[in-house]
Parts: C-alpha cells; structure tokens; sequence
C-alpha cells in the first residue's frame, strides 16, 4: 500500500525516507525495498514488519499535514504509540527508530507457544473466561466495549476460543508466535530495559494519550522504561478513544495502510456523531485512495487543503448545480 503513494506524494516518501535513514543502523534491510517486495517473506517477521509499519505510519501522518489536516491529539495502539511519539514531537526520528527497532527484535525472545487472538467479548466477560486458566492467558487489550485481544498460551486460548466460537461469538487469530501485553514479557523486559536506556524524550508539540495508561500524559514521561510498560501491560485503547472525545475531540483518523481499529472506534464512540475514517485499505494504497480518505473528511467538515492537490493540474473550480 505504501509503495503505491510513495511515488506521487513528496511529503509521504520525504518521510519515508526519513524513516528508513534512521531504521539503518538497526536493521540490515532498506525499507524501501522491503515495501516494494523485494523479499516477499520479509513482512511475515516481526523485526521487519513493525519498523516498517513505524516508517508508514509517521510517513502517513506527514501525508496528512500537507493536505492540511494537522492532528490536535494522537494516540497510539501498542507498537503505534512509537508512531504517535514521533508525530507528536516527544520522540526523535532517530530515537523511535531505535526503540522500534529493537521493541520488535525483543519480541522474537519471547517464550515459546505464546499466541494472540481477538475476540468480540466485552473485557468483563474476557476476564472471568480467563480467571480460571491458571494466569495461562491474559486480557491483552481493550480495543472497544466489544472487543478485546487475549494473549498466552496456545493450548489454553484454544479452548476459549472454542467456548467463544460456540457462543457464535466473532474470533480472530493474530498472525504472530508471541504473546505480548502480559506476564511473558517479564522474560525480556530487563534485557529491553537495558538496550532502551538513554532515550530522552520531550513534552511535545502534539498532546499524547497514553494506552499504557489510559490517559493524557506527559511527553518527557516516554523514557525507556515507559516502553518497557507499552509491551507489558494491557493495551487499554477503548479507554483511550472515549477519553479524547469526553475531552472535545470529534474527528478520528486511523492513520495506517489498513482501517484495522475503525471498527473499534466506532464502537466505542457509538452515536455521539463523531467523524471516523482510516488512511489507506490493503490493496489500495495509492494517491486516489488518500485523496478518498481525505474527502471523506472534508465533507463531514473537516478542512482540507486542495489547493495542495490541484495546483498546477489545469483544474479550476466551478460552482455547483443547486
């Protein structure tokens, strides 16, 4: 997706770019050729597909502000809280390079036969189908009043997801071999602790809500051990998305090559007549689908910049039939 709209719009591969300079001393892959499938196993690896989900994320974010849409607030989704950092202004382009980098290299130590599901219950009800699994498996995330992502031991999720699946409750399989968001990460989290030391981070320019805790927080909070904390407590998003519109906010933009927290959003948000849309769509990432999304805003009042679009294209404006 992000290889399409890296070829057409500036500020989106200017970013990237920017992103993949800093990914370099980290990795010993280019992003760019990881976007432009030049190995086609490599986003299926965990050390790859979350830097460069960092790099499209931030480069989307840049995409946004040149059509002038300019963020009031961000937040982030676990590893999307690395993107929101760096949007916001808290952390370097060069810090959330390392932190992303290595967050994704610590995942692969993980212990072995973990596994991560959604699962379309309410949290109260995920937490008592977990109580009795012996602290197995976890309630890894909140992602709306009827969604959560449970994590843990394979063995044991199965069984719940049976139970859940005869209830004709909705069930999804996370493609990862991990368990994170819980008791597995204290396995790693001294060694990522350490390899994290030394990230300063700033107050800011773009107010942060935190998912770590479910609220505002300040920027020059997301030192190294804030990161530790992202990968090991829950993800509490639902709490996050109702937080930003009890406090004003109106207009959400999943800024991401695939809409996979709309949904969620909507749920949580539910009829107070907010605005939700995402940025790109799997298989359609190109000018037109950004220029799409960015409609999709614009007629729900949300200014947009078209002249950014349209300069220079010979179009000229004309009043409309009434």
């Amino acid at each position: 997706m992000a290889a399409g709209l890296a070829g057409s719009c500036p500020a989106f591969a200017s970013r990237l770019a920017e992103c993949g300079a800093a990914l370099q001393p980290h990795v010993d892959w280019p992003v760019a050729d990881v976007l432009a499938g030049a190995d086609a196993g490599a986003l299926e690896r965990v050390e790859v597909v979350q830097p460069a989900l960092w790099a499209v994320m931030v480069a989307l974010a840049a995409a946004w502000e040149f059509l002038g849409v300019v963020p009031d607030a961000v937040a982030g989704h676990s590893q999307g809280e690395i993107a929101a950092a760096t949007v916001a202004g808290i952390l370097t382009v060069e810090q959330a390079a390392r932190v992303v980098a290595v967050r994704s290299k610590v995942l692969a130590g993980l212990p072995d036969g973990g596994v991560m599901v959604a699962v379309g219950w309410p949290a109260q009800v995920a937490r008592e189908q977990v109580a009795g699994q012996d602290g197995r498996i976890w309630v890894a995330a909140v992602n709306s009043p009827g969604s959560v992502v449970l994590s843990g031991d394979r063995e044991a999720l199965a069984r719940v997801v049976v139970a859940a699946e005869a209830e004709g409750v909705r069930v999804r399989w996370l493609p990862v071999s991990y368990a994170s968001h819980g008791p597995d990460v204290d396995a790693v989290a001294a060694d990522l602790g350490r390899d994290l030391a030394g990230i300063m981070p700033v107050a800011g320019t773009v107010p942060f809500w935190s998912a770590v805790t479910g609220a505002a927080a300040d920027g020059s909070e997301l030192d190294g051990s804030y990161w530790v904390s992202n990968l090991r407590q829950q993800v509490r998003f639902e709490e996050v998305i109702r937080g930003l519109a009890d406090s004003g906010h109106g207009v959400f933009i999943e800024v991401s090559p695939h809409p996979v927290l709309v949904t969620a959003m909507e749920e949580t948000l539910g009829q107070r007549g907010t605005v939700v849309t995402g940025t790109l769509r799997r298989d359609d990432g190109g000018p037109v689908r950004l220029r799409t999304s960015a409609a999709e805003v614009f007629v729900r009042g949300v200014d947009v910049d078209w002249t950014k679009v349209f300069d220079g294209s010979g179009a000229r404006r004309v009043d409309l039939p009434t």
